[in-house]
């Protein structure tokens, strides 16, 4: 087998599962219009993890060691755009179903992996250790591509709904802010854990 699927399924659902910036959204989102109205945007951050994986499985990622500040710039916007969604999210107040304006849509959710650093660690992980030498760039892609696809379409929504349960028992009573600034701090936490703590935004093969 030229890719370790069941380490490498194993290693990616302690990751896609846990917390992290897109499931601290997905859960924001849930709690805030539920899941039937946010499906475009779990959507959207289901398929979003496709435009990484992609490029790396066909070069980018051998590009890191040539171009280093290209790499440092995308990761540090990343790190600014995840901050600014946890300051939208410690802002939010539960009220399913009946907040102002349209919930977040597809095209919105389609740039929370591409701009997440722990998406990044995962993938580039998931190359660096879990795929034989020598294995064709094709197959090797589209086996992560398939492998994550489908744990995103199962754990995705499993944390919105989460929000939504959440949300039906916390919205309008004093423990609400306090939930969303708590929401706000693992999104941040996650993200320096994800730059100094578990994957790397850089892998280093193994």
């Amino acid at each position: 087998m030229s890719v370790a699927i069941l380490p490498f399924l194993a290693f990616a659902t302690s990751q896609v599962g846990t917390p992290g910036p897109a499931n601290m959204v997905l859960l924001a989102t849930g709690a805030r219009y539920g899941l039937r109205r946010a499906l475009p945007f779990v959507a959207g951050v289901a398929l979003g993890k496709q435009l990484i994986i992609w490029p790396l499985g066909f070069g980018l990622l051998a590009l890191q060691d040539d171009y280093p500040l290209v790499f440092q710039a995308l990761k540090w916007i990343s790190v600014a755009y995840i901050l600014w969604l946890a300051y939208r999210v410690a802002g939010m107040r539960l009220e399913v179903g009946a907040a102002d304006g349209p919930p977040p849509g597809f095209l919105a959710g389609l740039i929370v992996h591409p701009l997440n650093p722990k998406a990044w660690g995962l993938i580039t992980t998931g190359f660096t250790t879990f795929v034989i030498a020598d294995t064709p760039p094709l197959q090797a892609t589209a086996t992560i591509a398939i492998c994550l696809l489908g744990l995103q379409m199962v754990l995705h929504p499993i944390w919105t709904f989460a929000g939504q349960w959440i949300a039906a028992g916390l919205a309008g009573r004093p423990g609400e802010k306090y939930l969303m600034w708590t929401l706000a701090a693992l999104t941040v936490a996650s993200v320096f854990y994800a730059l100094f703590g578990g994957t790397q935004f850089q892998g280093t093969a193994q």
